[in-house]
């Protein structure tokens, strides 16, 4: 799973592929058993290769990668709830308020006659919980066709939710949609913050909005080509000059 994922994002960046194919690539990296995890039938051997139109086995792009599925889960069962909120945080970009305090825990395994969807409701209907969880349980609930490991369950499993903004989705489909036209330009201008706090090794900061700002608009009129987005971080000010540096550390201001 760790390696289909480095694969993936490999090649986005060797081959200046669009940043966008986080959510719509129709491919991705696979080797047999990974195929055979998937139910992909015709991938043989250990070697790994690209295999293309894979969103008929809905699959293509980080939602539908099983490092993801299975990593935003709990230990035996999914989790709405973390997969929801890596989401809204981590490729959105929000920020959640902390929870109240003696916030009942949800139990490891799901009690007979419940559905994960339907124990995740039951919590998420308390007062005091429901204001966070109405913000990424229902992107949570559209990934439930997919077990804990990332396995598509083999029976049909209700996927449809209503999101916050009182915007319907349905599954994977619905959900990717939903992302890459109402949010694009929140994903877009998450991505540039990412690559810009990994590029100078710290959080960004209020002074670095212009520069993700021109980020932002240098990828919407290149048809949001990774390079781009590599070359005005590293001709900015921010990553070619030493900030907060002096003198008397010995380290010199330089370009």
């Amino acid at each position: 799973m760790y390696e289909e994922t480095v694969r993936f994002f490999e090649d986005m960046f060797r081959y200046d592929g669009s940043i966008l194919d986080l959510l719509n690539a129709n491919h991705t990296f696979l080797n047999e058993s990974l195929a055979a995890h998937y139910g992909i039938n015709g991938v043989d051997g250990p070697q790994w290769r690209r295999i293309d139109s894979v969103r008929s086995h809905a699959r293509g792009g980080i939602l539908g990668m099983a490092s993801l599925l299975a990593s935003q889960s709990g230990a035996s069962r999914t989790s709405p709830i973390l997969r929801g909120n890596w989401i809204y945080e981590t490729l959105l970009g929000e920020r959640l308020p902390r929870p109240p305090a003696n916030v009942p825990l949800l139990p490891d395994n799901v009690p007979e006659g419940l559905t994960a969807r339907q124990l995740i409701e039951q919590h998420s209907s308390v007062t005091a919980c429901a204001k966070c969880h109405i913000k990424i349980d229902p992107f949570g609930f559209a990934l439930e066709q997919y077990d804990a490991i990332g396995r598509l369950r083999p029976a049909r499993v209700d996927t449809r939710t209503k999101l916050e903004d009182g915007t319907e989705i349905d599954g994977i489909e619905g959900l990717r949609d939903y992302l890459l036209t109402e949010r694009q330009s929140d994903i877009v201008r998450q991505f540039c913050r990412k690559l810009l706090g990994f590029a100078l090794g710290r959080e960004v900061q209020l002074s670095d909005e212009p520069l993700i700002a021109h980020m932002v608009k240098k990828l919407g009129e290149n048809k949001y080509r990774f390079h781009i987005a590599v070359e005005e971080i590293v001709l900015s000010d921010q990553f070619r000059r030493i900030r907060g540096a002096s003198k008397d550390d010995g380290i010199h201001n330089s370009q």
